[in-house]
């Protein structure tokens, strides 16, 4: 709205992505501090609350959290986005179906465990992954149509390596299971999940901007490409609802954001990675989530070819949990860390 506002008024004010960032990130922010309330209400008079994993005892008090607090900041970034950026955009169109998508699986995914009252009763892998994998071809596609540059790049390059052609559709289709499952696997103490997807959001977010700003991308040597830096409002929009929903989800959380907050958050991290041709930088911003997932991997196959565990649990969150770390201790170490990686990772951007 603003953005076609500005054309009809020529107020060029509202015709930098800068201004319109800000205001989708103050925005999301109010919006969500305004609806979250009432939608606590709400859930815990429907008994909304997150069903608790047999497997981690030392949850128990949270039985009664509730849950699907993601649905709000989606809809506040949603709102944001709407009256901020350009619709005309194809970029932007194929980040709120990669956002979207994602979050209505999630969605999906909680409702079935809420209703069953059990975590594990929601949608079955299978086809949690099939419908992942459709969203992220659909959006993936629309970056081909788009004419999207499918040349594959890696830190302290300037040029790519090699042109992946449609075999970019398979890579980039990985980097969203991959990254959508990471962030839900971090996803498992107050706060946790949330601030280091701040983090990256800010990170990404100013990577997708240089990528589309034709003089900034020529100084840092990253290839231009023509209006991905529009998306660079949506990623501050989502930044705005999850500052705003931390207000309610930090230790002790008052409500947990559920796959619906964290598939989204995910699959839009992969989608700005891809479109800042930073999929392998990616590895460094995420640095926590990465940690969370290989984790996990370790510990599943050390169990399988060894019969032993590497860590006492899995996530590795939970792991400190059994080692008597306090909880907020874990989760403003982990904190620290994401910032500590993106930092590395903004300042090797400039190492072509």
């Amino acid at each position: 709205m603003l953005y076609e506002l500005s054309s009809f008024l020529d107020i060029n004010l509202f015709g930098y992505i800068s201004v319109r960032a800000g205001g989708a990130f103050f925005l999301a922010f109010t919006l969500t501090l305004f609806i979250m309330p009432r939608y606590l209400a709400w859930a815990i008079s429907k008994k909304a609350n997150q069903p608790i994993s047999k497997y981690v005892p030392a949850h128990e008090g949270k039985r009664h959290t509730p849950t699907m607090g993601g649905a709000v900041f989606l809809a506040a970034t949603l709102i944001a986005a709407l009256l901020t950026v350009d619709l005309s955009n194809p970029y932007v169109l194929a980040g709120l179906l990669a956002l979207l998508g994602f979050g209505l699986i999630g969605l999906k995914d909680d409702i079935g465990k809420v209703l069953a009252g059990d975590n594990l009763k929601g949608l079955t892998p299978r086809g949690k992954m099939g419908l992942q994998i459709i969203i992220a071809m659909f959006s993936t596609s629309i970056l081909l149509y788009a004419g999207f540059p499918t040349e594959f790049y890696v830190p302290f390059f300037k040029t790519p390596l090699f042109d992946m052609g449609y075999g970019a559709i398979v890579f980039w289709v990985l980097v969203f299971l991959a990254t959508t499952n990471a962030v839900n696997l971090t996803d498992g103490l107050d706060g946790l999940a949330t601030v280091p997807s701040i983090i990256a959001l800010a990170s990404l977010g100013l990577i997708v901007y240089v990528t589309g700003h034709a003089i900034f991308s020529q100084y840092l040597l990253v290839p231009n490409i023509k209006g991905v830096g529009e998306v660079t409002i949506l990623a501050v929009a989502l930044a705005g609802g999850l500052m705003g929903f931390l207000w309610y989800n930090c230790y002790p959380a008052e409500i947990f954001m559920g796959d619906t907050g964290s598939l989204a958050i995910g699959g839009f991290l992969a989608y700005l990675a891809i479109l800042g041709k930073s999929e392998i930088l990616l590895i460094l911003i995420g640095l926590i989530f990465v940690i969370e997932t290989v984790s996990v991997i370790l510990q599943v196959g050390s169990f399988k070819l060894r019969g032993k565990r590497v860590f006492l649990m899995a996530p590795i969150h939970h792991h400190f949990e059994l080692k008597k770390w306090a909880e907020n201790k874990i989760i403003v170490r982990f904190w620290m860390i994401s910032f500590l990686a993106n930092m590395l990772a903004l300042i090797s951007f400039k190492f072509r």
